[in-house]
C-alpha cells in the first residue's frame, strides 16, 4: 500500500505521533497544506484566533500546562513578527512551545519576496532552535527533533518555517515515533553532600519553581520540606510551585514580596535553589541574592547544565530533573535536624497575605478577599503585566499546579489569551483572567475566541485610567510630571457584551460580591469591569507616598 502523502498531510500526522491533541492558529494561504490536512483529522482541536499574538500566548500557556510544546501555526512576515512575543515569552519561562511558520516557496527565497523574512535568522535570539524544512522527506525528523528540544534540558521554544511548495510536495516517508525527554537523575553524591550543608545551617531557605517543575515535584519536594521545616519560596510569578497552603510556604519573590521573606532570604546562610534560573526578577536586579552571594552558601539544583555557573557562582551544582531530585530528597533517610523556620516563615506569609481594608473606593484587596472566598482552591488565575497583577501575586493563595499563568518576562496582553487556552485544557476547573486597562486591550480581541469556543471563564478588567507601572516609576523619578502614562478608556462592559459575554461594571467595595455572585450564576464568558483609582498604585503603596518619598 503507498504512503505517499503531501507535505502538509505529513506534518499533521507526526503531530499526531508526538500526542499534539490541539493547535493555536491564525489562517495563512502559506499553509493551505496544513489546514486541508487538519480537516480530515478530528484528533487535534484546532483553535483559531484573532491576531497572532494571541496565538503564540495560547500554545505557551499550553506549554505551560501539559509540559510537551504548545504548538502555533502563523504565516510569514506580520504573522511571524506578532507571533514572535509569545515565543520571547517562552523563552525567558522555560516553556517547551513550536511555532510553525508558513514560508515563501522555495524557489523564491532571497528575492524579498512578499512577506519573506528570514525566519531562522529572525528567531535564533529567541529560540533554542530556529531552522527551515526545504525536504518533505524529512519532516519526521524535523519535529521529532522539534519536540525533543522544545522539552531537554531547560525547555523552550523552536521555530520551525515551513516553505509553501514544500507543503504541497508528494513524498513517500516512515514517521517518527513519540519522543521523550531524557531523564537525569540526581547524583546521590551531591545530594547527601547538600544534606550534610543543612545539618550545617543556621537559617536555611529553598527558592522552587521554573525549568521542568511539575506536580510530582511539588508533591515530593513540599513533603521533604515540610519534614524538616524548611521555609519554601517560590521564584516570580511561579506561586503555584507548592500549595501554598503547605505549613513551610514562605510566599514569593519577585515585584513587591513580603519584607520579611526578602530579610529571610537576604540572612539565609543556604540557599537550595530548585528550578529556577535565579532571574533579575526573582532576584530584584541580582541584589537580593548577588551572582557571588558572599556568606552564602548556592546550592543550585537545574535540569541543563548551561545554567549552572552560568550567572552565579554555584558552591554546588546539581544537574537533574525537577521529579527525581525531589523524589530523592523526599525519601532521603538520613535525618536533617528540624528547623522552627518554616513554620515561622508560613505565619508571616499568611499575615502579609491577608488583606486589610483600605480607603480605596473599590478595595483591590477585599474584592481578591471575596474572590477566594467564591472560587474553589484550584482556579486557573492567568494575568499578564501591569501593578494590577500585585493585588492576586500578593492576595491570592494558589493551590494545585496549574493554577498561575503568568508571564515572567512581564509581557503585556498574555492574560486573555492564556485564560482561553486553559479552559480550553481544564473546562471543568473555573478559570480567571486578571488584566489592567492598558493590559486587557492589547489582546482583547481574543474574547471573539473565547466566545466562539465557548470557553467558560471570569474576566477581570481592572480600569485605573493609566499605564499604572510605568506611572509608579514616573513618580518615583519625576513626580507630578505626567506624560505617556494617562489613557482614555471604552466602556469595557459595553465592549465585552459587544462580543456576547455577561458584564458589568463595579465601582464599590460594597458592590464586587454581589456582583460576583451574579457572574459566577451565568454560563460562558462573565466580565466585570472593576473602576479603581490611580492613587492606589499597588497593594502596598500609594501615589501620593510615592511622591512625597521622592521629595524627601
Amino acid at each position: 500500500m503507498s504512503n505517499v502523502r503531501s507535505g502538509g498531510r505529513i506534518l499533521v500526522d507526526n503531530l499526531v505521533a508526538q500526542g499534539c491533541d490541539r493547535i493555536f492558529t491564525v489562517p495563512g494561504e502559506s499553509f493551505l497544506a496544513v489546514l486541508d490536512a487538519l480537516h480530515d483529522t478530528p484528533a487535534i482541536d484546532l483553535v483559531v484566533c484573532r491576531q497572532e499574538g494571541g496565538v503564540a500566548y495560547m500554545a505557551e500557556a499550553d506549554g505551560k500546562m501539559t509540559g510537551r510544546p504548545g504548538i502555533a501555526f502563523v504565516t510569514r512576515g506580520p504573522g511571524a513578527t506578532n507571533a514572535s512575543v509569545g515565543v520571547h515569552v517562552a523563552f525567558q519561562d522555560s516553556t517547551p512551545m513550536i511555532l510553525f511558520v508558513g514560508d515563501v516557496a522555495r524557489g523564491d527565497r532571497d528575492r524579498e519576496g512578499f512577506q519573506e523574512v528570514d525566519f531562522a535568522a529572525m528567531f535564533r535570539p529567541l529560540a533554542k532552535w530556529a531552522a527551515r524544512i526545504d525536504d518533505a522527506t524529512r519532516i519526521p525528523e524535523y519535529v521529532a527533533r522539534a519536540y525533543a528540544t522544545a522539552m531537554a534540558g531547560r525547555p523552550g521554544p523552536v521555530v520551525l518555517a515551513l516553505p509553501e511548495d514544500m507543503l504541497r510536495d508528494m513524498v513517500e516517508v516512515t514517521d517518527r515515533p513519540r519522543v521523550a525527554p531524557p531523564v537525569q537523575t540526581a547524583d546521590p553524591m551531591a545530594v547527601a553532600t547538600m544534606m550534610d550543608l543543612l545539618k550545617d545551617a543556621c537559617s536555611p531557605v529553598a527558592i522552587v519553581g521554573g525549568a521542568g517543575w511539575d506536580a510530582g515535584a511539588a508533591h515530593h519536594f513540599a513533603q521533604f520540606a515540610e519534614r524538616i521545616g524548611l521555609p519554601v519560596a517560590c521564584a516570580f510569578r511561579r506561586q503555584d510551585a507548592i500549595p501554598n497552603e503547605s505549613p513551610i510556604y514562605a510566599g514569593n519573590l519577585g515585584y513587591g514580596p513580603n519584607p520579611k521573606l526578602v530579610e529571610r532570604v537576604e540572612n539565609a546562610d543556604l540557599l537550595i535553589v530548585v528550578g529556577p534560573r535565579l532571574g533579575e526578577a526573582t532576584t530584584d536586579g541580582y541584589t537580593l541574592v548577588t551572582p557571588d552571594h558572599p556568606g552564602q552558601t548556592l546550592v543550585h539544583v537545574h535540569p541543563d547544565a548551561n545554567e549552572l555557573n552560568r550567572v552565579y557562582k554555584t558552591c554546588l551544582p546539581i544537574c537533574a530533573d525537577m521529579r527525581e531530585f525531589a523524589e530523592l530528597v523526599a525519601a532521603w533517610e538520613d535525618e536533617v535536624i528540624h528547623f522552627d523556620a518554616g513554620a515561622e516563615a508560613h505565619r508571616e506569609w499568611l499575615d502579609w497575605s491577608t488583606a486589610k481594608p483600605t480607603e480605596a473606593g473599590l478595595d483591590l484587596g477585599q474584592a481578591v478577599t471575596a474572590l477566594r472566598a467564591a472560587l474553589p482552591s484550584d482556579t486557573i488565575v492567568c494575568n499578564g503585566a501591569g501593578n494590577f497583577s500585585g493585588w492576586f501575586h500578593r492576595f491570592w493563595h494558589y493551590d494545585t499546579l496549574p493554577c498561575q499563568l503568568a508571564p515572567t518576562n512581564g509581557s503585556m496582553g498574555y492574560g486573555l489569551p492564556a485564560a482561553v487556552a486553559a479552559a480550553r485544557r481544564f473546562p471543568a476547573r473555573t478559570v480567571v483572567c486578571a488584566a489592567g486597562d492598558g493590559d486587557f486591550l492589547m489582546n482583547g480581541q481574543e474574547l471573539a475566541t473565547a466566545i466562539r469556543y465557548g470557553a467558560s471563564m471570569l474576566v477581570l478588567v481592572i480600569d485605573n485610567g493609566a499605564y499604572g507601572t510605568i506611572r509608579m516609576h514616573q513618580e518615583r523619578e519625576y513626580p507630578e510630571r505626567l506624560s505617556g502614562t494617562e489613557l482614555v478608556n471604552p466602556d469595557f462592559a459595553a465592549l465585552g457584551r459587544a462580543y456576547g459575554a455577561w458584564a458589568e461594571t463595579i465601582e464599590r467595595t460594597a458592590d464586587f460580591a454581589p456582583a460576583l455572585a451574579r457572574a459566577l450564576g451565568q454560563q460562558g464568558v462573565r466580565l466585570l469591569h472593576l473602576k479603581t483609582d490611580v492613587e492606589h498604585i499597588t497593594s502596598a503603596t500609594t501615589i501620593t507616598r510615592i511622591r512625597e518619598r521622592a521629595r524627601s
